[in-house]
Order: C-alpha cells, then structure tokens, then sequence
C-alpha cells in the first residue's frame, strides 16, 4: 500500500500556488483526458492570452476565475507511482486567513510559496507561523517566479537565508528549499536546466520521498469518546479515534474524568471485530464492567492525565470583533464543547520577528499567547504530546462562528492546587430556610432609561411581600469593588464579569439579587448568563435614546455630545439590544406605579 502525504500550499497573495499544483499535475499525466482538454478551453478565456492558465485547475469558484485569486481551500487527491497525495491549495488574501488555517489544521508538510521578485512579505510569514502552530514539522520554501529574475542565484540565496532566519525558532524536522516557475515549469516534476546550479530534486520527486512519519508511542493509549453506541440492551460500545498507540482485547483502560477502570472486552474496526487496533483507527471499544463514560471523555491506558480547568495557550484569533479579556465563548476541546473565558492576554506574537508584545486585546490574524479558564475540568494534553487532546477552537456562543483556533501550552497549576470546597449548608439549605427561590434579576438599558428607579421599586415590593433581597446597583458598585475600572470597553467586560459572579454569590446565600447595571455588550450579558445559570432573568428596559437623553438628570449625555466624556453608551459607544430577554419595559409609556405594578407581574412566575 502506498504510503499518504497531505500537504498544504500557502504563502502571499498572487504567489503562484494554484498555478504550481496545477501545472504539477498536469505534467505528471495526473488528469483525466477531460479534465486536460476542459482546462485547455478554458485557458483561451483566460488572463493568460490564450496560454494555458494552470491555476484554473484549483480555482472553481466563479469569483476566483473572474479575480485570479484562490478564496476557498481546493482539496485536491492524486496519486503516482510512488506515492499517494491530498493538497490542500489555500488563499493569500489576509482576508481568507482563516480558510488557510483550516487547511493547515490537516496537513503533515507545507509547501510555502515566495514570489522571488517580491521576496519574503507579511503575509508569507503569518502563514508560516500559522502552519507552525498547527503542528506541521516539514517544510518545503518554494521560490517561485524565477523565470522574472532570469534564474539568479543570488537572489535565490537572499530569499533562502532570510527564510531560514524566519524559522530558526520554529519546532521544524525538515526545510527544503526549491527554485520553481510555475507558469513555465521548471523544478516542478523535472529538474530544469535554467538553474543548472541548484543540486536538489524538484518538488514532485522531493513530495515523493520525504518521510513525514510520527514516532508511535506503542506503550501509551488515548482515545477521545465521541459517540456511545447503544443499539440494544445487551451492547454498549465506545467510538471514537485512536488519537494515540495501540490497545488489544484484554487492556485495562482507565476513564477520564471518571477515573475509572475496565477491561476492553471487544474491538469493533469499522464493523470488523479485532484483536487489536493502532493508531488513526476508528473503533468501537466494549469494556467489560459498567463505567461512566459520555461523548467527552477520554479512554487511555500508560499515560498520567489530569483533568483541569486553565491553560495557557497560543490562538490565532479569526473573528472580525476585537478580543478582549474577559469574553466568554464555547471551546472545543478534543470531542467536548463547553464555555471558556479568556482570563488574559499575555502578550501579542509579532508576525514578523516573533517577538512579545504588550496587548490587551487582540485583532483580527494576530497571534497571541492566553490564560483560559473552562466551566469545568476536561482531559487535555499539551498540543506538542498530543494535538487532538491539545488542539481547540473558540465558537463565538452568539453568531455560532469560530472565533480562534489554538494550541495548549500548559496547564495552570492553580487549576489543580486550588480545589472547591464543598460546605454542608447548601444553596437550597439556605433558599429553603428564607422561604424563597434565589433568582438574578438583570436590569439593562440605557442611562437614563429608568433601570435604578424601576429596581429600587422593585425591591421595595419584593420586601413587602417578605421576600430576601439585595440590590447592586452601577454606580454604587464603582464606588468600592469596581473603583479600579474605567469605561473602555476591557473595563465594561471585567465589570460586569464580576458583578455577576457576586450576584451568583448572592443566589448562594439564598437571595434574591436585583442588579441595574448597561451592560451595553450581548456577549457580556451572555458571559453573566453563564455564570449565574438559570436563576439569570434578563429585563430590557428599553426606553428610547431620545427619551433618555430629555431625562439625562446626571447631565451625562450633555456633557457626551460634546465630548467631553469619551465611550459613553449609546452616543460614543454601542449599546447591543438584547435579542430575547425575559422581561421588556419601555418606562417612557408608564408612570413609575404602572411600570412597578407590570414588572412585579411578571417576576412572580419566575419566584414560583
């Protein structure tokens, strides 16, 4: 069986990637008699006069054809007499970064692609990192375009130290260094007479004889759970990946977080019983006593994990929105999605010379070293022992889109050292003793909006009626626990993250907790939701800007308008309206009795 190499092709934008995958193909006998003549056709209305436009061969999509720019990540799979390939051709464009990542997220080698007339760029660099971070340990510099430079040495040899210089830091096994023309075709399937004195094979030859094989550590077994497959009640079986060694009938396993120990009973490859599976097998493991294990945890054997709830970890940060410490997002982390926090950002990596920067946030294709705490322990591993354990991705909880994609460092020891305490005098314990359900009641709108007033008049009622109750109010709090925090926006995320976990300090003791505070971001509000739980009762007082500014008591929006309070809500600053809270007021349509009277109406359903 031949063996598989997956690589990856990337650089700058216009460096020649598609042009080079496709004229490799085309002049290894690689495509299919319609395939050859389609792209001959297809050429003649091309952007290269009528010559044949390799490139057209990768590019599909419409937009691509019409631009002469690769959008999309084009998988390709080819074979040849020695070897089996997927390439993975990806975008340049800084605006495609993240369709490149993901195609370097599969990869075992990178061909990185330079323009030897433009030389190393920004974006040439970004990439090579980005393949670092994902694990790719061989590598292949491609200087492409030598036909414009009339096949100089020289020039190759500048390209060649400055690219050296790049990765010295790097965690590499292998570097190649090439000169090509991928429109003309030298060094690609053949070597080429033009660089006479370049002593290396060309690419194909170099792709078919380079081994990107891992060291299997045999003695040591991981398998993330994906699915419990349970057909019937006489079979229970355990899939997923085997992300490391072997593992054969008879094993004991242990079960993360669990804890646990069993025998494997069976070994199901695909639907073949086994004695034994390797490494990159898809099984379906039965054990041979009852355990608790769901999607999520972790089978081993011969290896000493712990799970834990905070790492440091290198992300490359993909979404269109800063980042900023404090946000809240979902994690996906070996098979398990839970919410994380970003605690902080440590500094920013310059693309460049790699060095640290100062930062507290983070643009769209930076990269950045992180503190991240999870909602709970899970198994992880550094990526460099293991990369499906030490690998994850950032789903933003909102728009369902990735945010980042990131590698795990290492753990935080306080996530180990520092364990909770459990007390015998419970949260139910103490509600039950006050007679009352612990709730949150989140009051959010603009300044001015009437949120203060409606949730001192809420409590007043709730008092009356013998309910316990405390209210936190936002300008009260920056007097004392907050005093330290401003109004950029990192303040605002840290100032809320820590009123909501006193209010669910709060619902511990058995209160009800009445908070008034903007809280002008929907993650922010998300984040608390998080943290607070169900007891979190939303109330959008949604009175108008217009309306808020007449009132404007605190002359606040006076003094915005005319700047001389910068980030102010709702003039300098956003305000994200709520997309579905509990409760919603517009306190310009009631008096404040008629607005108490409708909002206590409401709260009590949620008291019962």
């Amino acid at each position: 069986m031949k063996s598989l190499l997956k690589f990856i092709t990337c650089g700058s934008v216009d460096d020649g990637k598609s042009t080079l995958i496709g004229h490799m193909l085309y002049d290894a006998k690689l495509l299919f008699a319609d395939q050859e003549k389609a792209l001959e056709l297809d050429s003649k209305v091309g952007s290269r006069e009528g010559e044949i436009d390799y490139s057209l061969l990768l590019d599909g999509l419409m937009a691509e054809r019409e631009q002469g720019i690769t959008i999309d990540v084009a998988y390709r799979y080819f074979t040849t007499d020695h070897r089996s390939f997927i390439v993975a051709d990806t975008p340049g464009h800084e605006q495609y970064t993240r369709n490149m990542a993901v195609g370097a997220s599969f990869a075992d080698l990178a061909v990185i692609l330079v323009d030897a007339s433009q030389g190393v760029l920004v974006q040439t660099k970004r990439h090579t990192r980005i393949c670092s971070l994902m694990g790719i340990k061989h590598f292949v510099l491609a200087v492409n375009k030598m036909d414009l430079i009339h096949y100089d040495k020289h020039r190759f040899e500048e390209i060649k130290a400055e690219f050296l210089r790049l990765t010295a830091s790097f965690d590499i096994e292998s570097i190649e260094l090439i000169p090509v023309s991928a429109t003309e075709g030298d060094n690609i399937t053949e070597k080429s007479i033009n660089t006479s004195w370049y002593k290396g094979l060309p690419l194909l030859s170099y792709l078919e004889q380079i081994d990107v094989r891992e060291i299997v550590d045999k003695d040591s077994f991981i398998m993330p759970v994906q699915r419990v497959s349970r057909p019937n009640h006489t079979f229970r079986g355990y899939q997923g990946q085997i992300e490391s060694g072997q593992i054969s009938v008879g094993d004991e396993l242990s079960t993360l977080p669990a804890n646990e120990k069993a025998r494997v009973k069976s070994i199901l490859v695909t639907d073949q019983e086994s004695d034994s599976a390797t490494s990159g097998q898809p099984v379906t493991i039965q054990l041979n006593r009852e355990v608790d294990v769901s999607r999520g945890c972790v089978l081993l054997k011969g290896k000493d994990l712990k799970p834990a709830d905070m790492f440091t970890a290198t992300i490359l940060w993909m979404d269109d929105i800063d980042l900023v410490a404090g946000r809240n997002y979902l994690i996906k982390v070996g098979t398990r999605i839970l919410p994380a926090t970003i605690m902080n950002i440590k500094h920013k990596i310059d693309i460049d010379t790699g060095k640290r920067i100062p930062a507290d946030r983070l643009f769209k294709n930076e990269m950045a070293l992180c503190d991240i705490s999870l909602a709970e322990k899970v198994v992880f591993d550094k990526f460099k022992n293991n990369k499906a354990l030490g690998g994850f991705i950032l789903i933003d909880r909102i728009s369902n889109m990735t945010s980042a994609c990131g590698i795990i460092e290492h753990p935080l020891r306080r996530s180990t050292n520092v364990v909770w305490q459990n007390t015998d005098v419970s949260r139910e314990i103490r509600a039950e003793q006050k007679g009352q359900k612990p709730l949150t009641l989140w009051f959010t709108g603009l300044s001015g909006s009437g949120k203060s007033t409606l949730a001192n008049e809420v409590e007043k009622r709730l008092l009356a009626m013998g309910k316990h109750t405390m209210l936190l109010d936002g300008d009260n709090i920056r007097h004392g626990l907050n005093k330290n925090l401003g109004f950029k926006e990192l303040d605002r995320v840290e100032n809320i993250r820590r009123i909501a976990e006193v209010a669910k300090l709060m619902n511990d003791a058995g209160l009800i907790t009445i908070t008034s505070f903007i809280s002008p971001y929907e993650k922010d509000r998300e984040n608390a939701r998080e943290i607070i739980g169900e007891e979190f009762i939303e109330i959008f007082v949604s009175t108008p800007l217009e309306e808020c500014e007449k009132r404007d008591v605190k002359g606040l929006y006076k003094k915005a308008r005319i700047g001389e309070i910068p980030n102010f809500t709702g003039i300098s600053s956003p305000y994200e309206k709520p997309v579905s809270p509990h409760i919603e007021i517009d306190t310009s349509q009631y008096t404040i009795e008629e607005a108490t009277d409708t909002l206590i109406n409401q709260i009590i359903k949620y008291l019962e």
